[in-house]
């Protein structure tokens, strides 16, 4: 997909987390929009897309001077406490505009010479895999949490066409836990998936975090309703995978491969 590009000028990078993030102190966003623009991402139904002209994942904006801002507000921040960062609660981070404006490493080197308490970055990328060099110096300050909602190309196709292929997110895992990077993955939202999906993911990983539309997207499901996902699942007769019911099954799944405490559900599985 191509997306226009959009240079802005921020006042601030660093905010409150609130909601579904309010184990955090701040999250923190090195763009606006989105170039994956998968079809079920909440983030359509918010006011940064809904009063936005251009559909969700045709734009992104880059932010300017994002790692002077940053500088200046960390410090501030941790002289009235714990920081615990959240990247990124509305866009990927590893977006393909970040291979050549390297806003998020931008990000990482400042964090690398003043590390907040704990920084948790959220992405779908293999992209992530480049700043190894910088998370490696983060130490058990950062977790990397790898979004793999199935592991059929077919699936993934289907609902997020632009997003990188499964294969390269398994490849990554390999990488980052041969690094020593401290990892999960995040099947979020859940798609339909094959039964061997938690054997494909065991030997990578530790920390498994399931989570669905109807407790993740902030509104009950509220938001994912109106994107009218639902019909994405008729058109392959996938009508079974759709509801509130799917988390139990996938997580009784899950626990036959992994131990109980390693598998988390919904907001307890990105808390710090």
């Amino acid at each position: 997909m191509s997306s226009e590009l959009f240079y802005k000028n921020p006042k601030t990078i660093l905010n409150k987390g609130t909601g579904f993030l309010s184990g955090y102190t701040h999250s923190l966003n090195p763009y606006t929009g989105c170039s994956f623009g998968c079809t079920y991402c909440y983030v359509r139904e918010m006011p940064v897309s809904l009063f936005r002209e251009g559909e969700w994942g045709h734009w992104v904006d880059v932010k300017n001077r994002a790692a002077h801002l940053l500088k200046k507000e960390l410090r501030r921040a941790k002289t009235k406490g714990n920081v615990t960062i959240f990247m990124s609660s509305s866009t990927d981070p590893y977006q393909p505009i970040e291979q050549k404006e390297k806003v998020t490493r931008s990000l990482l080197e400042v964090m690398v010479e003043d590390p907040p308490d704990f920084l948790l970055i959220q992405t779908r990328s293999p992209l992530v895999s480049r700043d190894i060099d910088l998370l490696q110096q983060l130490k058990d300050k950062v977790r990397v949490s790898m979004t793999i909602e199935t592991d059929s190309e077919t699936i993934r196709k289907h609902f997020t066409p632009e997003a990188p292929p499964i294969q390269a997110r398994f490849k990554t895992l390999e990488k980052l836990a041969a690094a020593g990077i401290p990892t999960q993955v995040a099947i979020a939202p859940i798609l339909p998936s094959g039964d061997h999906f938690p054997l494909k993911l065991k030997p990578y990983v530790d920390r498994i975090c399931i989570d669905d539309y109807f407790m993740g997207d902030g509104s009950g499901g509220k938001r994912t309703r109106k994107l009218g996902i639902e019909n994405k699942y008729a058109q392959l007769d996938l009508e079974e995978w759709y509801g509130p019911h799917v988390l139990k099954n996938v997580y009784n799944r899950f626990i036959e491969v992994f131990p109980e405490n390693q598998i988390y559900v919904s907001q307890a599985g990105f808390e710090p």
